[in-house]
């Protein structure tokens, strides 16, 4: 197989959880295929780049192998290379910050607090 539709693809590698969900994310933008907007029936080939907002997240994964049937997790990793970078670090130094002038810490805030204060 040559290629096949961008949305079967992306479904077909798990990174949405269904077809459905992939074709709606094409006709919102949110699929692009070498740097452009791609509709569901887009085709896509071995070489090509899709970036994907899914889930508050951009992927970027490089298409190695063109698949169009659902298949195990471990077969669908082999089909793609992640391109996407990885998170930046958290500073999880200074938690319990809160601007001046804000009022009163709520319950939540103090609670918050006071889990720091302990840490000390």
């Amino acid at each position: 197989m040559d290629s096949t539709r961008v949305d079967k693809w992306v479904s077909a590698t798990r990174l949405f959880k269904t077809r459905a969900d992939a074709t709606e994310a094409c006709r919102g933008g949110h699929v692009k295929v070498n740097g452009g907007s791609a509709k569901p029936a887009t085709a896509v080939k071995a070489g090509d780049r899709v970036t994907v907002r899914a889930h508050g997240a951009d992927r970027d994964v490089e298409v190695v192998e063109v698949i169009e049937k659902r298949v195990g997790a471990a077969i669908a990793a082999t089909c793609f290379i992640d391109h996407t970078p990885p998170p930046p670090a958290v500073d999880r130094t200074r938690v319990a910050e809160r601007e001046r002038g804000a009022g009163r810490p709520t319950k939540r805030e103090r609670r918050e607090i006071d889990r720091w204060r302990d840490r000390r």
